[in-house]
């Protein structure tokens, strides 16, 4: 596919994805799709697979909105593509699975889905972001510790600890 069909099938991807309807999304996967996502429990494997995640993250996120951020990059071949993307949404349902409760609060944050195609379909997405992000985001709290902070400080000497330990015991 060149690259400019390959923009276009993967804007009107998205826009299917934005409109929530996802029967027309899963028209643009193959059968046997594979999605890779930090937020997933396992990977997707299959149509079905990919519903169901669909469903659930946008029960739980009904306001779930997905922008492309930046050009999208295609390989040479036409078969791969790199989609840069900004995600808003708010935890307003339990997230099922893993069951996470509604916190009422939104989150922005970024990624990028690496596509593969297969002819005209999508046969594997890997979203790649920082999962602590729209966690602290959701949550309103600080899971990194900030350097020089007490935490900080405690989490550098547990991780020597541990560190020690692995050295002195961990090798098989």
């Amino acid at each position: 596919m060149d690259a400019i069909k390959l923009e276009k099938r993967v804007r009107s991807m998205v826009d299917a994805w934005n409109s929530q309807v996802i029967d027309t999304y899963l028209g643009f996967l193959t059968d046997d799709v594979v999605w890779t996502d930090p937020a997933m429990p396992a990977p997707c494997e299959g149509r079905e697979a990919v519903a169901e995640f669909s469903r659930s993250v946008l029960r739980a996120f009904p306001d779930f909105h997905y922008s492309i951020r930046g050009p999208i990059c295609t390989s040479a071949d036409g078969q791969h593509c790199a989609v840069p993307w900004r995600i808003v949404a708010t935890h307003t349902k339990t997230f099922d699975p893993p069951g996470y409760a509604p916190t009422g609060r939104s989150a922005t944050f970024e990624g990028v889905d690496l596509l593969t195609f297969t002819g005209e379909k999508v046969s594997r997405i890997e979203t790649l972001f920082d999962v602590l992000d729209p966690a602290e985001q959701l949550l309103s709290l600080r899971i990194r510790p900030r350097v020089g902070t007490i935490r900080g400080r405690m989490t550098v000497f547990l991780q020597r600890l541990l560190a020690a330990w692995l050295r002195a015991f961990g090798r098989a």
